[in-house]
């Protein structure tokens, strides 16, 4: 299965084909140097799947993790393309989830420039949305993605068959990301959740995942305004995520817990039903304040206001932008319930 995000010359192709791991080379163009780099959570054996099929291919592994999207490891990738003399005609290739995605994508950005960069997710996660759209970066102290850029892969390969070796919390958290999408904007999606089909149909909740995602990148690849729909449940979800002992939670299960309190009381009902049978976070355990002022040192903060995603009914969405102490206000009074005592 082949789908195109049309973006005139940024534009690529995004395969969906169980086994196509293993053919990288008929898709990619590996006749040069390639720096093929992973994290030490990826079974090794795909990331050697790319290198054998590269006429010069050298693989990095970073610690697994959201502590590698740091400087220290884009420098480390930097001076690894230095050493090995690589030029703006040579390339750059992700293989893992989010994390190794942006760190790769924004190092690729950043050599000489700009090199090619081609992105094959290993998570779900990632194969239903970060590694489409071209958001690369790396984030500093607590705060999540704050210094990147925009730079679109050249092509993505998703191989299904990769999801089989992940642990089912991994699985579980991808959701959490097509359920955002769905919630906003695919009404259908959302009723594949509430019938627990979901995990049945994989291939079928990556496609429509990935169309919400290619159509809206298709009308705002830079996030200046309807692009921001994507962050449905993120505003408050990178808060939890960056709050003190909140490390232990997955990006995906973050996300899970930041969408409650941006659905109305009938959706939101649904929504946790959903949550508990993918076996997703509904509570968390944590300092629901500083969790509010992570949130409020986010990229979505527009000066003393702060622009929200909310949803009343499946499959639509409002943006709102409040002043942030609305906004905390209002997570207060909707997200109490939802913190352990």
């Amino acid at each position: 299965m082949k789908l195109r995000v049309n973006l005139a010359e940024k534009g690529y192709d995004i395969i969906i084909e169980r086994g196509v791991l293993s053919r990288a080379d008929e898709h990619l163009k590996l006749d040069r140097k390639v720096l093929i780099v992973t994290d030490s959570g990826v079974p090794r054996e795909y990331a050697e799947a790319v290198a054998e099929k590269c006429k010069n291919g050298y693989i990095v592994t970073v610690p697994e993790g959201e502590g590698s999207k740091s400087f220290a490891m884009l420098e480390m990738l930097c001076r690894k393309m230095l050493d090995k003399e690589f030029t703006r005609s040579d390339c750059a290739v992700a293989v893992g989830g989010g994390v190794v995605g942006d760190l790769t994508g924004f190092a690729a950005a950043s050599f000489m420039r700009g090199i090619d960069f081609y992105n094959i997710p290993t998570t779900l996660l990632s194969q239903v949305d970060s590694s489409v759209g071209g958001k690369v970066a790396v984030n500093l102290d607590s705060v999540k993605n704050i210094v990147g850029t925009f730079y679109q892969p050249k092509k993505v390969l998703i191989d299904p068959n990769v999801l089989s070796t992940l642990p089912h919390r991994q699985i579980s958290a991808g959701l959490a990301e097509s359920l955002k999408m769905a919630i906003t904007s695919d009404k259908e999606l959302f009723e594949i959740f509430k019938s627990r089909k979901a995990e049945d149909d994989i291939v079928e909740v990556i496609r429509r995942s990935l169309l919400v995602k290619i159509n809206v990148v298709e009308q705002d690849e830079k996030e200046l305004g309807l692009r921001k729909v994507l962050n449905f449940g993120h505003t408050l979800g990178h808060g939890i995520e960056g709050a003190s002992g909140m490390r232990e939670l997955y990006h995906g299960e973050c996300v899970a817990l930041g969408m409650i309190p941006m659905c109305s009381d009938s959706l939101r009902c649904d929504l946790i039903e959903i949550l508990k049978s993918l076996d997703l976070p509904t509570k968390v355990n944590g300092d629901l304040e500083e969790m509010l002022r992570v949130a409020t040192h986010d990229k979505k903060r527009d000066g003393g206001s702060i622009s929200a995603v909310f949803s009343d009914e499946a499959g639509s969405f409002e943006f709102k932008k409040m002043p942030i102490e609305e906004w905390k206000d209002l997570m207060r009074e909707r997200f109490s319930p939802y913190i352990e005592r």
